[in-house]
């Protein structure tokens, strides 16, 4: 005997948005202009960044500077190499930054209309900035704390839309 499937809905009301599914896109548009902001920030910076790398790199490597901070950049040479092909590669970084940030904010819109493709198209949206730093500037991009915390919070984000697929019903 066929029991019938389980809906989140009435039949008679049309489905609404709950109340996680506001709140992690409202959060996701909060977060896109964010990334948005980072990513002209990076393309803008990134000459400067490439002229300055000696000085930074003296900086760092002086006395005065407090041992926690010389942790945190890491090896020195991964830094200049960061630098330079973060300067090298600035305009596919910029193009694919563009590209997540698009859809990020696309797959949110669906899913404020409910629509299952958003999911996909934010899943997308957010795994192409890493898979960008692997290939443009390579795996030394995650050394830093920032890059970690970047992964942890993209991480707990899809997680979270992930357990509200069930509600996305088009």
């Amino acid at each position: 005997m066929n029991q019938p499937e389980h809906k989140l809905w009435d039949e008679t009301q049309p489905p609404k948005l709950n109340s996680t599914l506001n709140v992690l896109t409202i959060l996701t548009f909060i977060g896109c202009g964010l990334q948005l902001l980072g990513t002209l920030s990076s393309f803008v910076t990134a000459k400067t960044n490439y002229d300055m790398k000696d000085e930074t790199l003296k900086q760092f490597q002086s006395e005065d500077m407090p041992g926690f901070a010389k942790k945190m950049m890491g090896n020195p040479q991964d830094f200049v190499e960061m630098v330079t092909k973060s300067y090298e590669n600035r305009i596919p970084i910029l193009l694919l930054g563009l590209v997540s940030v698009g859809l990020c904010l696309f797959g949110a819109i669906q899913m404020r209309k409910l629509k299952k493709q958003g999911y996909t198209m934010y899943v997308i949206g957010q795994l192409i900035p890493f898979i960008t730093m692997i290939a443009f500037i390579g795996m030394f991009a995650f050394n830093g704390v920032m890059a970690w915390v970047s992964i942890g919070i993209t991480l707990i984000f899809i997680l979270l839309y992930t357990s509200q697929r069930k509600h996305l019903v088009y």
